[in-house]
């Protein structure tokens, strides 16, 4: 009689990884469609994941979530669904030719997850019932996916700041007083107001919650902050720094209202400011050139004085895509933010400051920015 084959019950080496949801503020907009899609390539093998910090060597440590393991939804007030929008953007040379249909899967699982915003023409609900809705369509997504939690990220258009009078909250600020009551994490990458409106103040301070902003370094801002350090360091005297921005997009259309724009160049001018102790000469100037889609070039004038007064002039272009540029650190701040929440912290986290050109940190200058980033990585890997 031959003997029955038993085969032994196979025990997993590891429990899987636990899934977490990254919900987009402005979730059709080129920023967003970059970063799921980017996020589906590079978990994929397609592209390399250039650009992301959390990738690099020092971040090996820290146990972040997986880049495979986010799961994305988010609002949006536009209906153009996420696989025709990434077509768009493959069109204008944003996203590599085919990736659009390398990741259409990931693409309209993520767009099946994104709720109506708001709020829109004609929609007469209270602020405290359209907080209400959206922090419910975030919770039931947090429920409804098994997520081990969500981080909300604002990557909508820029918004004037909010008029000292006016007695709504601005969409910004509904969306932040939504992810405090569903108890999520905050990023805000815009310059728009979002936590740092006053009537937030207390329940974002009473939140257990860690939040990050605001208004996401990516393109000349960021050289801003190796120059002026630079400059300090030589001993130079800045006597003007002047700038200008062409772009187009949805980032140019927004921005050419003047209040927005203002709104933008706050944060440019920060840096400065907090680097060199003053504020030189000149101002930033955006234009919005519809032709350039969603491409963008910045120029910089910078006039300095050197030894016996020599007069010097340093000049820089910058041309590239913001939403390329911005992808990569959207899902950094998710991960990070994710990561910070899971281990108790809570409040600003100035340690994430590299990221933002209106930072809750002490100091605007890139190099010192990094060392806290690495430092609050090496804290995230020891609390394991």
């Amino acid at each position: 009689m031959t003997p029955a084959v038993t085969t032994p019950a196979v025990t997993p080496s590891s429990t899987p990884d636990p899934s977490y949801g990254v919900w987009l503020i402005g979730a059709r907009g080129s920023v967003a469609t970059t970063a799921v899609a980017g996020s589906a390539a590079v978990t994929a093998g397609l592209h390399p994941a250039t650009g992301m910090v959390t990738e690099t060597p020092p971040f090996t440590e820290a146990g972040l979530p997986p880049l495979g393991s986010l799961v994305f939804g988010g609002h949006d007030t536009v209906e153009c669904p996420l696989p025709k929008r990434a077509e768009h953007l493959a069109a204008g040379g944003v996203l590599p030719h085919g990736l659009p249909s390398a990741v259409r899967a990931e693409l309209a699982a993520a767009d099946a997850e994104i709720r109506p915003g708001g709020p829109v023409s004609g929609d007469a609900r209270p602020d405290d019932e359209l907080v209400a809705a959206f922090a419910a369509d975030i919770s039931d997504f947090t429920r409804r996916r098994g997520l081990a939690r969500t981080v909300v990220v604002n990557v909508a258009s820029t918004e004037p700041a909010p008029d000292d009078h006016e007695l709504r909250l601005p969409a910004s600020s509904l969306y932040a007083a939504a992810a405090l009551r569903a108890g999520c994490p905050y990023v805000n990458f815009t310059p728009s107001t979002g936590l740092h409106h006053p009537s937030l103040a207390a329940a974002a301070a009473s939140s257990r919650i860690p939040y990050a902003g605001r208004d996401g370094k990516t393109g000349q801002t960021l050289l801003r902050a190796v120059l002026a350090p630079m400059f300090l360091q030589r001993a130079l005297d800045v006597r003007a720094w002047s700038g200008t921005n062409l772009l187009g997009g949805g980032d140019g259309a927004a921005l050419a209202d003047p209040a927005a724009a203002a709104a933008k160049n706050a944060g440019k001018e920060r840096v400065l400011a907090d680097v060199l102790g003053t504020a030189p000469q000149g101002e930033v100037h955006i234009d919005d050139v519809p032709a350039l889609g969603d491409w963008k070039t910045a120029w910089d004038h910078i006039a300095f004085d050197g030894f016996l007064g020599s007069r010097m002039v340093l000049q820089t272009i910058w041309q590239g895509c913001d939403s390329a540029l911005a992808a990569p650190l959207v899902l950094d701040l998710a991960r990070l933010l994710a990561r910070a929440a899971d281990l108790g912290l809570s409040g600003p986290r100035p340690e994430l400051g590299f990221y933002f050109k209106d930072p809750d940190g002490h100091t605007s200058a890139l190099g010192e920015q990094y060392a806290e980033l690495l430092a609050f990585a090496s804290r995230l890997g020891e609390r394991k």
